[in-house]
């Protein structure tokens, strides 16, 4: 074949001539040209190491036909390949006979069974029978490696998928092979389970049920599943999932390859948080209060109440009094109809989809990268929290490109993460002085050197709870001003929280954010304030200003899926749907539009935001004429300029989505002036962040997370425990200008000293009590109980 294109390659596949890339495999050449050789251990997202044969094929390179393992061979000019020769064919029998020696027959209690390649290929490609007659190996069976996976050793074949899996990809070598010859076994190490944030891979890529999911454990067979493709909203990723259920109850999250966002993995939130979709506290009705309480009631009662208070509230207090917070756990159309709703329906400025611990929406309108950006540039700045906690496919994704493609990281961070151990230089620094840490770094010629020795990409985003945004978005602009070419990841961890804020769920000109409308309401200036799947008794930093905030609002709208701390004090609560609920699009943290699947009845009488918000309208005077989640789709398309190309169509034909234009009236990133208190030798910074597992109402109420959070602790280096005159697990009282409470001191050795860390929203004590939002930083101290 005669090619102008230098990067292909001529190939004949059993018989006929085909062009293949230079550096392709044979076994990914073969399948882009219709011939599947079958594969046990090969996986196209991880190296390859040809353990089970399979594969096998001849090739002949001019020096006659040869047995070559196809996932470990790249084609060559005027190579011959014969996937389907006699001896192939003898080989493949030879393999799936030896393979099924040892492994039992229990096919049809196995949770693998009818999606099994093992299954699928003894009947495909076996010898139809077995000559072993000998007894099979017994193990004892299953055995839980984690809280959330079970290894059946009987069934392994060895393929070496998981732990390379654990190790190549995730990072946590925490699964291996022990033993050896006919004895070798996956195994854990002692004491130490496979507590990866990634575990759930490893039951999806394995080709037998040697892995097993405890929660989709003997739930349903896979030809009962009925599927929609859609997206996981756990994090602002957006990685790209196949929700599945059977009898109208969702049972398992699988991961799809989606090559720019999450190339098929999930973490074990986002696979296995569906279950608080079906839990029993779920809202099913609106309810509303009566002297006794929160009772239930019918819809239009609801509708009409909600209608009456906010008629009250622009009476009483004009329509600026009326506030409207979160938006950011629904899809693109709850967003827009929720903003439509507050803006031009009620007329009210004050609405926002961030809960105090973001960047100003302004970090949305610089040059955005996406995450291919980020994986290919040269160097990547992380300055924001620590990915593997809170975007953790994120994580897998840069870690990837520093350790297998040579990618340069710069970290600023508070405390070391989950990348710290990847990147080519840390640079650790105390709370409020992000910006000398990074004209510091600046100043140095190597750095200088690293940045411009091609694209830049900055990963941004809020590293501590206990500090204002204000030194990273300065400590961000610094960067910016010495690269000016460099491109922004916004690190916003919420689900859609960048489509709601490009939708309209922002302020207008003369609106409070959220921080200002829970100061406003502590003040009693807010008549009524909306809650759109915000929970700030929970889930705001600053404890002691969401209580006065929530206690000092008049009248109270909660629109949720649970009954939060928050909805429970309110006067209407009306029931949300939730994801596989509803369909609709949602936006990543990168700008990618894609979409959500519907695939179970809404739980009781419970309805998507969008609908609820357009009931409301209507009460109000102002019909939306929505009749379907399309027409919302269009009405966005036609009056949000930077989603004029994300219609319907455009995202159903789109398997990765459409990216929607960075928005240009999101105004200009104008931080307020830094002030710093006065450090004194005795009080210890406070660096406060998210761990993956904690009291969310999402994990409480998924039974296999629910027990996975940890425990409020307060993380000081050995140095300064001793300092303190503490020790490790003691109980201690830390108290900060506001308030004390009552922790048990763990010693971290990755803590900076000088400052302690502690996990946000963890079972047991409030760190928030502790944390005052308007402040630069927090200072707290440390005393013997």
């Amino acid at each position: 074949m005669t090619s102008t294109d230098p990067n292909l390659v001529s190939v004949t596949l059993n018989g006929r001539t085909i062009a293949a890339t230079k550096g392709e495999l044979i076994i990914t050449a073969a399948e882009r040209h219709g011939e599947y050789i079958p594969r046990f251990c090969y996986h196209e997202r991880m190296d390859p190491v040809g353990m089970c044969r399979m594969c096998l094929v001849e090739v002949d390179t001019g020096r006659g036909p040869q047995l070559t393992p196809s996932c470990m061979v790249t084609v060559a000019p005027d190579m011959k390949i014969d996937t389907a020769s006699p001896m192939v064919k003898q080989v493949q029998e030879g393999v799936l006979e030896l393979l099924l020696a040892n492994h039992p027959l229990d096919c049809p209690v196995c949770d693998k069974g009818g999606e099994c390649p093992l299954q699928d290929q003894a009947f495909s490609h076996g010898p139809g029978e077995s000559r072993f007659v000998e007894e099979k190996r017994h193990y004892e069976k299953p055995i839980a490696i984690s809280d959330l996976v079970y290894l059946d050793r009987e069934r392994c074949i060895l393929c070496d998928r998981c732990t390379r899996f654990a190790d190549e990809v995730a990072g946590d070598a925490l699964i291996e092979f022990s033993s050896r010859g006919g004895n070798t076994q996956i195994t854990t190490f002692p004491d130490e389970p496979f507590a990866s944030y990634f575990s759930g891979n490893t039951v999806q890529i394995c080709p037998v049920g040697a892995l097993t999911a405890k929660p989709y454990r003997f739930k349903a067979r896979p030809w009962d599943l009925e599927q929609n493709e859609s997206t996981c909203t756990t994090c602002s990723v957006g990685c790209r999932t196949i929700v599945q259920s059977s009898r109208d109850q969702v049972l398992r999250y699988q991961g799809v390859d989606s090559a720019p966002v999450n190339w098929g993995w999930l973490c074990d939130k986002g696979r296995f948080g569906f279950e608080s979709v079906n839990s029993d506290e779920r809202l099913t009705t609106p309810m509303v209060r009566t002297s006794g309480g929160l009772v239930p009631t019918s819809w239009s009662a609801a509708l009409g109440a909600v209608a009456d208070l906010v008629r009250e509230s622009i009476a009483a207090g004009g329509a600026d009094s009326i506030a409207v917070v979160g938006g950011a756990r629904g899809s693109n159309e709850d967003a827009f109809a929720w903003a439509q709703l507050a803006h031009d329906v009620i007329g009210t400025p004050n609405v926002y989809a961030q809960m105090g611990d973001g960047l100003p929406a302004a970090v949305l309108g610089l040059d955005r990268a996406t995450i291919d950006d980020v994986a290919s540039a040269t160097t990547i700045v992380l300055l924001g929290p620590d990915l593997k906690e809170e975007l953790p496919v994120l994580y897998l994704r840069i870690r990837d490109a520093a350790v297998k493609r040579g990618r340069h990281i710069i970290e600023f961070t508070p405390k070391p993460g989950g990348l710290t151990k990847h990147a080519w230089k840390t640079i650790g620094y105390e709370p409020g002085t992000q910006l000398a840490a990074v004209e510091a770094a600046l100043a140095d010629p190597a750095v200088a050197m690293q940045l411009a020795k091609g694209p830049v990409a900055i990963v941004a985003g809020r590293a501590n709870l206990a500090e204002t945004s204000t030194a990273t978005v300065l400590a961000l602009q610094a960067i910016l001003a010495a690269v000016p070419s460099a491109k922004v990841l916004p690190a916003l961890r919420r689900g859609n929280v960048v489509g709601a804020l490009q939708v309209g769920v922002r302020p207008r000109p003369g609106g409070l954010d959220t921080t200002g409308v829970l100061q406003a309401a502590a003040a009693g200036r807010i008549e009524c304030l909306v809650l759109l799947g915000a929970d700030p008794l929970a889930d705001f930093p600053d404890a002691d200003l969401a209580r006065r905030a929530i206690a000092g609002a008049r009248r109270v709208i909660a629109v949720d899926t649970f009954l939060s701390a928050s909805s429970l004090q309110a006067d209407v609560v009306l029931a949300a749907s939730a994801v596989g609920e509803k369909g609709g699009t949602t936006t990543n943290l990168e700008g990618r539009v894609t979409s959500l699947g519907r695939r179970v009845t809404a739980t009781g009488t419970s309805r998507p935001d969008w609908m609820i918000a357009s009931g409301i309208a209507g009460l109000l005077g102002t019909e939306f004429g929505y009749r379907s989640i399309a027409d919302v789709t269009a009405s966005i398309a036609a009056r949000v300029e930077s989603y004029a190309n994300v219609t319907a169509t455009a995202v159903a034909s789109a398997p990765d989505g459409v990216l929607a234009a960075v928005p240009a009236d999101l105004g200009p990133l104008v931080p307020p002036v830094l002030s710093l208190p006065d450090r004194n030798s005795y009080d210890f910074r406070l660096v406060v962040s998210r761990r993956l597992y904690d009291d969310a109402v999402s994990t409480r109420t998924s039974p296999s997370l629910a027990h996975l959070a940890g425990c409020m602790t307060v993380h000081v280096n050995p140095l300064d425990i001793e300092r303190a005159g503490a020790h490790d697990g003691a109980e201690v009282r830390l108290s900060s200008a506001r308030a004390g409470i009552i922790v048990t001191v763990e010693s971290d050795a990755t803590v900076l000293r000088g400052t302690v860390w502690v996990p946000f929203n963890q079972p047991g004590s409030t760190i928030g009590e502790l944390i005052d939002c308007t402040a630069a930083v927090t200072d707290v101290r440390i005393e013997n109980i």
